[in-house]
C-alpha cells in the first residue's frame, strides 16, 4: 500500500512539474496545451459565462474581463495544491519520519509538505531519516522555482496584453467605435487612396503576427478584454481582415500588396487561434455584409472617386470566396470567449471614443 501510494505521489508531482513546464516556460503549439490546466480553463468558463449573460451589459463585461486573472490564479493555486498532495503521499509512503519520538499521520504530512513549499518553517516537524530530508530539499526547491517562474511569467504576460490593447485603441479614430472596415477603407480613401490604406495595413501585419504568437503562448490573454466595452482585439482582427480583403477585391490590380500579406497573417492567426481553444469553424446563420450594406459602401467608395478594379457584382464574388476563409472561423471564436464581432459597415458617428468622456 505504502509503495503504491508513493509511486502515484511522485507521478503526480512530475505531472505538475510537467504541466509547469509547458505553461509558463515551453511556446505551446497550436494543438497541443497543458492537460489540467485547460480543463479548468474550459470547466470554469462556462458557468462564469453563463452568470455573465444573466447580468445587465456593463456589469457582464466586467464580470468576463476578471475572468482572465482569475484563471491564471486557478490554475496556479491547483498545481500547488496538488504538488503539496503528491510530495505528502511521498512523506507518507516513507514512513513520516518527521519528528523523533512520536507518530505523525497524514494530516501532518500534507501540513508538512505545505509549510515546507511556501515557507521556512514547519510548525516543529523535522525530517529524521535521508529519505525524508532529500524530498524536504526537492520540496523546498520546487516551491522556490515556481515562485521564481511565476513571478517572471506576469510581467511578459502584461506586457503583450499592454501591447495588444495600444493598438485596438488606435482603431478608434480611424475605424469608429465599434470599428467596422467599411468606416476604415473609406476615411482612409477619402485622402489619399488605395495607397493610403495599403500603407496602413502594413502595420497591422506586425501586430496580427504578434497577436498569434502571445495568444498561442499565453491563451490566458485571450479573456483580457479592453478598456471599452464597444472594443475588443477579435474585432481589431477581423475589422483589419475585412477591411484587407475589401482592399484586395475592389482596388485596383498591384495597388494593395501590403493588404494581401495582411490577410494571410491575420487569417493564419485566427485559424490557429481556433485550434487553440478547440473550436470547429461553422458558416453563421446571420451575413455580416447583406446586399444593401454591400451598395451602400460601394456607393461611398464612388461618391469619394476611389477608383475600383471591376464591377460591384464582380467585386462581391470576390469578396464572399475571401470572406469564407476567416468569417466562420470568427464567429466560431467570438461565442467561446464571449466577444463581439464588428460590423461591416456603421454609419459615422459623434460616439466613437476619442470624442467622447465621462463629463460629456
Amino acid at each position: 500500500m505504502h509503495i503504491l501510494v508513493g509511486v502515484l505521489g511522485g507521478a503526480l508531482v512530475v505531472l505538475m512539474l510537467f504541466e509547469i513546464f509547458l505553461a509558463f516556460l515551453l511556446p505551446r503549439r497550436v494543438k497541443r496545451d497543458p492537460l489540467l490546466a485547460r480543463r479548468v480553463a474550459i470547466y470554469a468558463w462556462r458557468p462564469w459565462r453563463a452568470l455573465a449573460r444573466r447580468l445587465p451589459e456593463h456589469m457582464a463585461d466586467t464580470l468576463l474581463g476578471m475572468y482572465g486573472p482569475f484563471g491564471l490564479l486557478l490554475d496556479l493555486a491547483l498545481w500547488v495544491v496538488l504538488l503539496m498532495f503528491g510530495y505528502a503521499c511521498v512523506q507518507w509512503a516513507g514512513g513520516s519520519h518527521l519528528a523523533p519520538g512520536s507518530s505523525v499521520d497524514f494530516g501532518q504530512d500534507i501540513y508538512y509538505s505545505a509549510a515546507t513549499l511556501v515557507s521556512t518553517s514547519t510548525g516543529g516537524l523535522v525530517a529524521e531519516t535521508g529519505f525524508a530530508r532529500v524530498f524536504e530539499v526537492l520540496e523546498a526547491a520546487t516551491g522556490f522555482g515556481v515562485l521564481t517562474i511565476v513571478i517572471a511569467y506576469l510581467p511578459s504576460l502584461y506586457q503583450a496584453f499592454s501591447k495588444r490593447e495600444t493598438t485596438v485603441s488606435q482603431l478608434d479614430a480611424r475605424a469608429g467605435s465599434p470599428p467596422s472596415a467599411g468606416r476604415l477603407v473609406v476615411r482612409t480613401t477619402q485622402r489619399g487612396g488605395w495607397a493610403a490604406l495599403n500603407d496602413y495595413l502594413r502595420g497591422w501585419e506586425v501586430w496580427s503576427a504578434e497577436l498569434m504568437e502571445t495568444h498561442l503562448s499565453y491563451p490566458t490573454l485571450a479573456f483580457f478584454r479592453s478598456q471599452h466595452i464597444n472594443q475588443n482585439w477579435l474585432s481589431a482582427l477581423c475589422t483589419i481582415l475585412d477591411a484587407s480583403s475589401l482592399a484586395v477585391s475592389a482596388a485596383p490590380v498591384g495597388s494593395v500588396e501590403e493588404a494581401r500579406y495582411t490577410f494571410a497573417i491575420s487569417r493564419h492567426a485566427i485559424a490557429d487561434l481556433c485550434y487553440t481553444f478547440r473550436v470547429t469553424p461553422a458558416a453563421g446563420a446571420v451575413d455580416r455584409l447583406p446586399s444593401a450594406d454591400f451598395d451602400a459602401l460601394i456607393g461611398e467608395l464612388r461618391s469619394n472617386n476611389i477608383e475600383l478594379r471591376a464591377e460591384p457584382n464582380v467585386i462581391r464574388e470576390q469578396l464572399e470566396r475571401m470572406r469564407a476563409l476567416y468569417e466562420p472561423y470568427a464567429e466560431v471564436l467570438a461565442r467561446r470567449v464571449e466577444l463581439r464581432l464588428p460590423p461591416w459597415l456603421a454609419p459615422e458617428s459623434p460616439t466613437d471614443n476619442w470624442r467622447t468622456t465621462e463629463w460629456h
